[in-house]
């Protein structure tokens, strides 16, 4: 009898193969690319969906939290408009990549390369030049420490200034002049909520309702809950 072919199985690719989330925006799938011991920057190769060894960190700087993005989101026209219109800057654009998030744990994570859920607190609405460059701020969901904050003021003050200074500093390399990099805004979650359904809405205009693996869900107590005011 003749052996039945291996059947072949192919991982999908982190930005377009799966979803943001059956909960999106309120809970979004993040896919983390480097954590807080990482001493080079990975980053993935949007052709192949491989992460991908950006670049050694040549000087101390190295961000407090894990950090990627949320599938199947992409920084174009209307993340551009609205980083505009809350900001009185003219000629905005998309940086051209998915949404940026950083999730905040207590546990210590090892190694990037995998997804996380993860609920939206708030954002840095950052400024690349003339590119719109936000970024997420969210809590890993039922994180013991975080999992229960809902608003950017809730969380520690020294940390979230150590997220600025990351932001403001990875990118700028000593003799080769200063890059125009700024923070315009702190906001809170309705924002980053906003954030990311236009985020999702410039991917489905630029690349559609591609096939998807969905991430599977467990039952959990409802995202909204009583919480202190920010």
């Amino acid at each position: 009898m003749k052996k039945p072919a291996p059947q072949k199985s192919f991982a999908s690719h982190p930005w377009h193969g799966i979803t943001p989330g059956n909960d999106a925006p309120e809970v979004v799938t993040a896919y983390i690319e480097i954590v807080p011991t990482d001493a080079v920057k990975y980053e993935l190769d949007k052709e192949s969906g491989i992460l991908m060894l950006d670049r050694p960190q040549r000087f101390s700087s190295q961000c407090p939290t894990l950090y990627g993005f949320i599938p199947q989101t992409y920084c174009d026209e209307l993340v551009a408009k609205r980083c505009a219109e809350r900001t009185g800057m003219r000629d905005i654009k998309g940086d051209g990549d998915p949404i940026d998030i950083c999730v905040l744990t207590e546990k210590v994570v090892s190694n990037g390369n995998l997804l996380v859920r993860a609920v939206p607190v708030g954002g840095f609405r950052m400024v690349d030049g003339d590119e719109a460059d936000d970024k997420i701020i969210a809590v890993l969901e039922s994180d013991l420490v975080y999992g229960e904050l809902q608003h950017i003021a809730q969380l520690p003050r020294p940390l979230l200034d150590r997220l600025k200074h990351y932001f403001l500093t990875y990118k700028q390399i000593p003799g080769e002049g200063k890059r125009s990099v700024e923070i315009a805004e702190v906001y809170d979650r309705p924002e980053a909520l906003e954030v990311i359904r236009r985020s999702m809405k410039d991917y489905d205009r630029v690349y559609g309702n591609a096939p998807t693996t969905p991430v599977r869900s467990r039952a959990r107590r409802p995202v909204a809950r009583k919480s202190r005011a920010s």
